[in-house]
């Protein structure tokens, strides 16, 4: 699996699980165990820790595979993500733990700025990746014809 499509299949599974949470809060589900969608909630937030778990490593390998510079920009914002990303995992594992989990409870976690945080993190890393996937040289610059 290349870098960009770990990181790609990471994030899928963290927005995928972001994107039921909401629809599971709507429901007024009472306990987890007692609705269908119950054990697809539990799956899908299993598989969001798995992914957020390597988030920070696998964007930081792909810092590393592009040569991106300069270097210290992006191991700043890969600090804020390893911070982000560990405050969201902890409140995902919390939930996790719970032998119930009720739409209230999803809809504090879905609520939580840890959770949104990260989600930002990784959209704002997916805006500035992208160029590099493709990266093409730029084609040359005409020369500068102005008269001072």
């Amino acid at each position: 699996m290349t870098q960009f499509a770990d990181i790609a299949a990471r994030c899928d599974a963290i927005e995928a699980c972001y994107e039921f949470m909401l629809a599971y809060a709507a429901q007024g589900i009472a306990d987890d165990r007692e609705s269908p969608s119950g054990s697809q909630l539990r799956e899908l937030l299993s598989r969001a820790v798995d992914a957020a778990a390597g988030l920070s490593a696998a964007y930081a390998a792909t810092v590393v595979a592009l040569h991106l510079t300069p270097e210290q920009r992006y191991k700043d914002f890969l600090d804020v993500l390893d911070a982000d990303t560990g405050k969201a995992l902890a409140a995902m594992r919390l939930v996790l733990a719970q032998p119930r989990i009720s739409s209230q409870l999803v809809d504090n976690l879905n609520a939580s700025l840890h959770v949104r945080t990260l989600l930002t993190d990784v959209f704002l890393l997916d805006e500035v990746l992208p160029p590099h996937r493709t990266a093409q040289p730029a084609p040359p610059r005409p020369a500068d014809r102005s008269v001072a």
